[in-house]
């Protein structure tokens, strides 16, 4: 068996004329750096959403959790796992609450709920 019987390695593919044909507005589009093809498809579709097509549209280019993945343990158990786990893996990691693993409601939410108690369980 030869080299170039199982090895195929070709360039870039070309949209053909009957694909050309049958679509129109094929846009391709990639993050400057090539990296994050999902992030970057998530950023492009959430200023979509917020277009007009004419006026300009004011979203920043990344989100604060920008080229980090992110966890979000719920216990200090947890939390100490990760922080062991990301050291052992040589992790670059920031504890972006200081470790406070409270929950609070927002400001102004409403913390009752809306719905009426009933057979016994409270509202």
């Amino acid at each position: 068996m030869r080299a170039r019987e199982f090895i195929v390695e070709s360039p870039e593919g070309k949209m053909t004329k009957r694909q050309r044909w049958s679509t129109r507005g094929v846009h391709r589009f990639k993050d400057a750096d090539g990296r994050d093809r999902y992030y970057e498809l998530n950023r492009v579709m959430m200023a979509v959403a917020s277009a007009d097509g004419v006026n300009p549209i004011d979203i920043p280019s990344a989100s604060w959790a920008h080229n980090y993945d992110i966890a979000f343990p719920y216990t200090e158990e947890e939390a100490a796992m990760l922080r062991q786990a990301y050291d052992a893996v040589g992790s670059i990691h920031h504890d972006l609450n200081n470790g406070d693993m409270r929950s609070q409601e927002a400001p102004g939410g409403n913390p009752k709920s809306p719905i009426k108690g009933f057979r016994g369980y409270p509202r």
